[in-house]
């Protein structure tokens, strides 16, 4: 990223939303037929993808196409989307491929790995791997988004220059959770989390968040999302204490099954009008609670989003993004 200060109003947890044909900033390219004109390569954001059902290459070999036709230099973004039968082969080769060719790519930044559209792989059908080396092997990303949760791994790393660290999923392993709070990230200023259901492998627990709500790695961090989660009511309690909170900027707490219980914990907890930004969208807030919160923040200069209110068939609800 060229700029000082990260734009955090581009990152608003629009499903899909890298695809309005843009990312980090750059038009989003793809290879074109053998002789057609491409854009400089460090004018574009690079998609590198393969069919996931009835593939007419493997990734590999297009991979081996993108590095021969692009000056892979100067690329500055780089986004990975499926790679042939996605929904049962797991990502370890594409994370190898990238891996091993990352002295071919000094000027990557930013990085959106497994970036597949619903209607071509269901986020949770997405087998992942460990995508730690994407880390390791890119010592100045300082981007990295990860699609799917499904066998997804991320040991304690320490990066200097990672800024944003975002995971989507319908269910984000817990061990991936405590990697996060593990690893030293004294750059790292948005993270965004989706926990997403057990039902899809989200099993993260209170033990789980404590290092991340401590913000002791965390130094520079000025945004957090820990949304899209069954357990949304609980994770709003941890946050109304949490120490990290005192220094942010914007906080989500959205797509989930969040109800009146976590929105009375993060009113009665610290203050909360230092925030810029309080994301709460898709909830399962009574009328009542959306007024008092309105109320609670009206004229502090915090921008509130309550909408997408929800109703409850009986005891169930559930959260935005799961299968």
């Amino acid at each position: 990223m060229d700029h000082t200060e990260l734009d955090h109003t581009e990152f608003n947890d629009h499903v899909d939303g890298l695809y309005r044909g843009d990312y980090a900033g750059l038009p989003i390219v793809s290879l074109r037929p053998p002789g057609a004109p491409h854009p400089p390569a460090g004018e574009a954001a690079w998609r590198v993808s393969v069919r996931v059902y009835d593939a007419k290459e493997t990734f590999e070999e297009h991979f081996a196409r993108f590095i021969e036709t692009v000056d892979t230099a100067e690329v500055r973004a780089l986004i990975v989307g499926g790679w042939e039968d996605a929904y049962e082969k797991e990502a370890s080769a594409p994370v190898r491929l990238l891996a091993e060719s990352a002295a071919r790519f000094p000027a990557l930044r930013s990085l959106f790995f497994a970036a597949m559209p619903q209607e071509e792989c269901e986020i949770s059908w997405i087998q992942q791997s460990d995508v730690t080396p994407l880390l390791e092997s890119f010592p100045l990303l300082e981007r990295l988004e990860v699609r799917g949760g499904t066998g997804l791994e991320l040991r304690p790393v320490r990066h200097e220059h990672l800024r944003v660290l975002r995971f989507e999923a319908g269910g984000l392993p817990a061990s991936v959770v405590r990697g996060v709070g593990m690893s030293e990230f004294p750059a790292l200023e948005y993270l965004e989390a989706w926990l997403g259901t057990s039902e899809y492998g989200g099993e993260t627990t209170a033990a789980d968040l404590e290092n991340i709500l401590s913000g002791e790695r965390l130094p520079a961090l000025r945004h957090l999302g820990l949304q899209d989660s069954e357990i949304q009511d609980e994770v709003a309690a941890l946050v109304a204490s949490a120490p990290v909170v005192a220094r942010l900027e914007s906080l989500s707490q959205a797509m989930g099954v969040l109800t009146d219980r976590g929105a009375e914990a993060l009113l009665s907890g610290q203050p909360l009008t230092h925030l810029t930004r309080l994301d709460l969208h898709h909830h399962y807030l009574t009328d009542a609670m959306v007024g008092r919160l309105t109320a609670a923040f009206s004229g502090s200069g915090v921008e509130l989003d309550v909408s997408g209110q929800k109703e409850a068939d009986g005891e169930w609800r559930y959260v935005a993004v799961a299968e």
